[in-house]
């Protein structure tokens, strides 16, 4: 079991890089990176709020719950 953060498809989707994304949810580059990789073991709703924001999505959109 498992939760699956696929902030990098939505960042795609939405033809964003890493530094654009970084400067719009101010957080830097080496923990937004931890988040994208999924290497991040915990994510602050204010900081799930914002990129949702900045990405025009839903947290849904972003994090996956795996049954593997």
């Amino acid at each position: 079991m498992a939760i699956i953060v696929n902030l990098d498809v939505m960042m795609a989707r939405r033809k964003m890089s890493l530094n654009e994304l970084s400067e719009k949810v101010n957080i830097t580059l080496a923990n937004l990176s931890i988040l994208k990789t999924g290497k991040a073991k915990a994510i602050r709703f204010s900081t799930l709020e914002a990129i949702c924001e900045a990405l025009d999505c839903q947290p849904g959109d972003i994090l996956e719950y795996s049954h593997d």
